[in-house]
Formats: C-alpha cells, structure tokens, sequence
C-alpha cells in the first residue's frame, strides 16, 4: 500500500463522518445564503475541527464568494480544501531531519510516546543517524522495558536508570553520554503528565529546564497527542505549551478515531507544525506529516486537487482574460495557487 492510500485508510473514519456532513449540506442545495455558511461552519465543528478554526475558515471562504463573485456552494466548496491546508503552521523539518539536536517527547499517559520514540529511533538509524535513547520515565517498568525492546530493535544504546529514579538525572545523563558517542540525535522519552496536574507538570519543567541548560546542542519539546481524544486533545495541547513553551506536534491513532480534524484544530490553535502522525501499529505507520495529503484523506471527495484548482481558474468569472503573475498571485487569497505558476502560465 503506498503512503497516500495508507494515510487515506487511517484516515476512514474521520472521513466518513465528514462526508456525512457534506452531503447534508449539498443536499440544501446550490444557494449560497446564510443558511449555507452556518451549516459548513457546524460540519467543520462536528468534524473536530473546532470552532475558532471552523470561523475562520468560513469567514475566509464568504469574504472570496463576495469579492471573487463565485456562482453557488459547490464554487466554495471547490475552495475548501486549499483553505482547511491552510490552517496547519509551516515548520518543523528539522527537529528530527536536521542538525544535531535533542528532542524531548511529552503528553500524557497513553498517548503512544513509547512507541513514538522507539518507531522514530529506528527510522533515524536506518537512515544513517547516529541515535542514543534516554527512558526518563522511571515512574513505569513497563516504558523502560518497552523502549529497551526498540533500542535493540534499532541498535542503539539507551540510558536508563532503576524505577523510581530522578528523571532529569537520567537526561542529564543521557546527554553526557550522547557527547560520549558523538551522537546526532538524542531521543528522550519522558513520564506521562496529566495537563491538569500543577505538581506533574513542574516536575515536567524541571526536567525540561535540565535538559535546555546542559545541551550543547539544538533541544526541542514535542507534544504527543492521541487523536481520539477529540477536542480533550487541544486542551492537553495548550496546558502543555503554556508550560514547557512547544516546538512541534505528533498526532497518534488517526487510524482509530473519527476525530482526525483535532489536527487541524490544535495546530491552528497553538500555532505549532505537526511533524508525524500515526496512522497503524506498525514502525512504517508513523508518518512524515504532508498537510496536503491530509486534507485529501480527511475530506476525499470535497478535497481542492490540482485539477479542481485549474478548474476554477478558468471558471472564475471575476478573474480577466489575460493576467500578470503578480495579479495571479493577489487573486488567491488562500495562498496556495500562487506556488503552482504552470496554472498561471497554461492559463
């Protein structure tokens, strides 16, 4: 299966409750009244999209139906996939695919950071990076045993401390010894903290801190969230980031939920890029995050392609016959044509 259909397959059940949606709002009809524009905000919602997104794709969406004089819903609708890829903050590559670095992975419990961390551990060393774990979750056995199982998987080595140890002595630790081995990579797995807990999450600051001030290196923190946790996972999100400032996302279980939209919701709202997303169990499941390929797995159908985009190109009205690129450019607002110039140079 390549990467697109196995995107597109985790990716099922949030689509088909979006298209539930969608179909419900085409079947009112082409006019493009008020009644239009509230119920696409409410199927955005419904869509785990959630709300301050939802409004501001909307509101987009009407103010370019006004200004661009577009016929009826299905020229909107048209536009909806470019404006929905808009909403996910740019960013991110070279956390994991860069210089050096040391990245900190955190969420609550359950989340999948284990497996994150070991399937990412792997996929470094495959590709020729010199990788070294650290299990700065002493609190459970488990994780320990866990990441030990992925280390070996990969090749590398892991530090790790008896349970119960100070998680931030086992980072500390980590990193000497990553400067030891002239490692490139250093991955640290942390104790799953709950959001709502004042007294977990300074412990979490802590380590963090440790961690910022002992690397010689680029340290990043990057937020593992369950995606079928919905809009629960956009509150972790912000307690998380107000804490330990957030440089990057991974969004787990795609495959399992119906509320594959909390992407869209989370990166819009913290403004932070997403780097992978999960998509199955298996190492290959967890994916380079393309916003491109998302929007055509979450909505299908209702998705803007390079074929619908050329398509309301030639069809929009508003737009002269003939153009400079820099009017091509200010025509779309929702800054995703202007990078295709060959639509600009056909046309």
């Amino acid at each position: 299966m390549d990467m697109f259909s196995k995107v597109s397959s985790g990716l099922a059940k949030s689509r088909d409750k979006f298209k539930e949606g969608m179909n419900a709002l085409l079947d009112r009809g082409p006019q493009l009244d008020e009644g239009f524009w509230e119920d696409l905000e409410e199927t955005l919602i419904l869509s785990d999209i959630g709300p301050e997104a939802a409004f501001g794709i909307v509101e987009d969406l009407r103010d370019q139906a006004t200004r661009k004089a577009l016929p009826d819903s299905y020229a909107v609708l048209d536009m909806l996939g470019c404006r929905i890829e808009a909403e996910f903050a740019p960013g991110g590559e070279d956390i994991l695919n860069g210089a050096a670095a040391v990245v900190l992975f955190v969420g609550i419990n359950g989340t999948g950071k284990t497996t994150t961390v070991g399937k990412l551990a792997k996929a470094a060393t495959d590709s020729g990076r010199k990788v070294i774990l650290g299990s700065g979750d002493t609190f459970r056995a488990a994780a320990i045993e866990q990441l030990q199982v992925w280390a070996e998987r990969a090749g590398v080595e892991m530090v790790t401390r008896e349970r119960g140890s100070d998680p931030a002595s086992v980072c500390f630790e980590t990193i000497e010894r990553a400067e030891d081995i002239d490692a490139d990579l250093v991955l640290i797995d942390t104790a799953g903290r709950l959001h709502t807990s004042e007294d977990l999450m300074r412990e979490l600051q802590k380590v963090v801190n440790v961690v910022r001030k002992r690397s010689n290196i680029a340290v990043y923190t990057v937020l593992v969230v369950d995606a079928t946790t919905g809009q629960n996972g956009l509150q972790q999100a912000r307690e998380f980031d107000r804490a330990l400032d957030l440089d990057a996302l991974i969004v787990t279980k795609m495959d399992g939920s119906a509320k594959g939209g909390i992407a869209i919701s989370i990166s819009h709202d913290l403004g932070l890029p997403i780097i992978k997303m999960g998509v199955g169990e298996g190492i290959d499941d967890l994916r380079d995050f393309d916003a491109h390929e998302y929007v055509a797995a979450l909505i299908g159908d209702y998705n803007t392609n390079e074929e619908t985009v050329e398509d309301f190109i030639e069809q929009d009205a508003a737009a002269p016959p003939k153009m400079t690129w820099a009017e091509f450019v200010e025509m779309d607002d929702a800054g995703k044509i202007a990078g295709k110039k060959h639509f600009w140079e056909k046309w």
